[in-house]
């Protein structure tokens, strides 16, 4: 069974055989298949029941679950178990734990408590691996297999003593010489200058903060770990796999490159999707706030690393450990409302975490599909219903998301801004305020990666592309930009454009650095926003863009560089705060501060890109439009994310793929509830 073949989509589940006794098995699964449940997740957590013992392998327990699933006919996906080494392991070789800054170990008792770079570690992992796949990947009933469990989940850092050596040979592997790196890190300042490679670690306490650009060194370096652990599986379970199976993992979490680790060593990612975990906040949610809707974001971020992508765990229950967190139940509709979600924005495959709330341990309130005492609810009526959605869905499998907007992002920046509050401060006004705009505008938005390891992206299908602050940048990645814009396209750039280098040394080139020649701009001042600077705004044709956090004073140096809004109410009124710049066909427009929401929408607006759908479905501010895209065929999701009923107007007759009547006019959705149209 190829999951994500183009030709349906699925519905699975996440299942512990583990935490049943084994007379429940059977009617399990039974139920999940009369109820439209055709996949299981097993094994991510299990590995003593594969290796008891250190040494010891014993397989009883999943072929006899094995011979249930082929017996009813369920798909399985199995797992890796390397998220949670077993206690034999630990107590045994506590090297492979991880440890916090300080050096304290982390103890056994948790999950995600090892460390990539372990020697003995890799060994066992490998090993564990190697047993799973040459005993179970023969079984008609697997399909694919999934690596570890959400790596770089519980923590993106690592302080063993493995990983200290082991950040050493990656710097030396990278900069051949002392003097390479010292030169890169700027270790002159404050006398950190390294005469011999033992002398360099991975972060420590410090009095001061450590150095950024070994801070940015250190997160590339466990993003490389991460990887290379999942590759040290991927390659291993390639050598048993059957035709048409597949390997994957699950999350996309921080301090990793999760393109390239798909690139090398998956057939597709998948995302664990939780969209309640931004209902959780008290009070009054404020009407324009995205919430649940934000997920889309994320399935976004998926989405960049595979057009069409999984869901290994949708939410489906109340949510939270017994140590924290609290997240409400669905309401009725919003179980079918997030997975159309995930669906509208490229999942083929939907699984729900998880079939039965466990009774015991650290999630015994992180509600599954049913509750304790297994009794039928709402919760499964529900993904019953989205069962026969899918059934009409089926056209839909294989079609792409289509957007005419793009954000750029890449690992470099993002990494960046961890450590650099003058640049996680922009950027996080800018990230959030773009892709609200574009969510409320109804103006589907993709994210493009940029990163050296892979091939450059086709930005050509984009009308317009933000870039909002690549503080580090290169000539490579202007090169890039500048082809796209003489081709025809749109660019926008916001503050701070290009002041670093790659290695996150401030430049001494005049700003905006690497972008001077393509934007036509030059930067002969800049300041953070003062506590007094209250009004500022940049006049853009009658427009009044709000500045927030940071003002770069441009002047148009270009030949066909243009002066489009200048400040007000400043000292530096009058100044230029936005110009476009002509270049072959395209332009270039360079924005001397951030991009909130309001700002945002007034971009789409004005450079036309606004509302693309609107002559076809027109809907408020509190429903998603979203459409995917197959042999010239769009089919069109309407998400209404509001607990009141929303009203949308179709332009044009539309097939409602749900029912099969043809519509045209207006239609009234229900709370949290979701049309296609096609």
């Amino acid at each position: 069974m190829n999951l994500l073949n183009g030709e349906k989509l699925t519905l699975g589940t996440c299942y512990y055989p583990e935490h049943w006794p084994e007379n429940m098995w059977e009617e399990d699964l039974h139920r999940m298949l009369e109820n439209g449940i055709e996949v299981i997740r097993i094994a991510e957590f299990a590995w003593n029941k594969v290796e008891p013992t250190e040494g010891t392998f014993t397989f009883d327990f999943f072929d006899r679950f094995l011979d249930v699933a082929e017996k009813m006919g369920m798909k399985v996906i199995f797992c890796t178990p390397t998220a949670t080494p077993p206690a034999w392991l630990t107590e045994k070789y506590p090297e492979v734990l991880n440890a916090r800054i300080d050096g304290v170990i982390y103890r056994h008792g948790g999950r995600r408590h090892y460390n990539y770079n372990s020697p003995v570690y890799q060994e066992k992992a490998a090993l564990i691996t190697e047993r799973f796949a040459e005993h179970f990947a023969h079984r008609p009933c697997i399909i694919g297999w999934q690596i570890d469990n959400e790596i770089n989940c519980e923590t993106d850092v690592f302080y063993s003593q493995s990983d200290d050596k082991a950040f050493r040979a990656f710097v030396k592997e990278k900069y051949g010489t002392l003097h390479a790196l010292n030169d890169a890190w700027g270790t002159v300042f404050w006398n950190q200058t390294y005469s011999d490679w033992s002398e360099i670690h991975i972060p420590r306490p410090t009095v001061n903060n450590v150095n950024i650009h070994l801070l940015l060194d250190y997160t590339r370096f466990v993003s490389h770990s991460a990887r290379g652990f999942v590759k040290l599986q991927s390659d291993i379970l390639r050598r048993y796999l059957k035709p048409g199976d597949f390997i994957t993992t699950n999350g996309i979490f921080s301090n990793v490159d999760n393109h390239a680790m798909n690139a090398e060593s998956l057939d597709f990612m998948m995302y664990d999707s939780y969209p309640n975990f931004a209902n959780m906040t008290g009070g009054t949610p404020d009407p324009r706030s995205l919430r649940d809707r934000n997920w889309s974001r994320h399935l976004a971020e998926v989405r960049s690393i595979s057009p069409i992508f999984g869901i290994m765990e949708q939410q489906s229950g109340a949510n939270g450990q017994t140590h924290s967190g609290m997240a409400p139940t669905p309401k009725p509709g919003q179980i079918t409302l997030w997975t159309m979600q995930s669906v509208a924005h490229g999942a083929d495959y939907v699984s729900y975490f998880r079939w039965r709330t466990c009774t015991f341990g650290t999630e015994i309130y992180w509600h599954g599909i049913l509750d304790y005492s297994s009794r039928d609810n709402r919760r499964l009526r529900e993904v019953k219903e989205i069962h026969k959605k899918f059934q009409s869905l089926k056209p839909v499998a294989g079609a792409h998301y289509e957007a005419k907007v793009a954000v750029i992002k890449d690992f470099d920046n993002i990494w960046n801004a961890q450590e650099d509050v003058w640049h996680r401060t922009i950027e996080a006004v800018s990230s959030q305020g773009i892709y609200a705009a574009a969510q409320h505008a109804h103006t589907p938005v993709d994210f493009v990666y940029l990163t050296d390891e892979l091939p450059a992206p086709d930005l050509s299908r984009y009308s317009v592309i933000f870039y909002p602050h690549p503080m580090l940048a290169d000539k490579a990645r202007a090169e890039l930009l500048q082809r796209y814009v003489e081709n025809g396209g749109t660019l926008v750039l916001g503050c701070r454009s290009g002041i670093k280098d790659l290695n996150g040394r401030c430049v001494m080139d005049l700003l905006p650095g690497v972008f001077r020649d393509l934007t036509g701009a030059d930067v002969p001042e800049y300041t953070p926003v003062g506590p007094e600077d209250n009004n500022v705004v940049i006049d853009w044709e009658g427009e009044k863009l709000k500045v927030t956090v940071f003002i770069d004073e441009i002047d148009a140096i270009g030949e066909q560089a243009e002066v489009l809004g200048r400040y007000e109410n400043c000292y530096y009124a009058g100044t230029p705060g936005l110009l476009v710049n002509r270049v072959g066909k395209g332009s270039v427009y360079s924005f001397g501060t951030t991009f909130p929401e309001e700002t945002a929408a007034v971009f789409l607006r004005k450079l036309g890109v606004a509302e693309p759908y609107r002559n076809v479905v027109k809907a408020p501010e509190c429903c998603e439009i979203a459409v995917r895209e197959k042999d010239g065929h769009r089919f069109y999701f309407v998400l209404n994310y509001s607990a009141e009923p929303a009203e949308i107007v179709l332009g044009e007759a539309k097939t409602d793929l749900y029912t099969g009547e043809t519509v045209q006019g207006r239609v009234q959705v229900e709370p949290y509830g979701t049309r296609v149209y096609g």
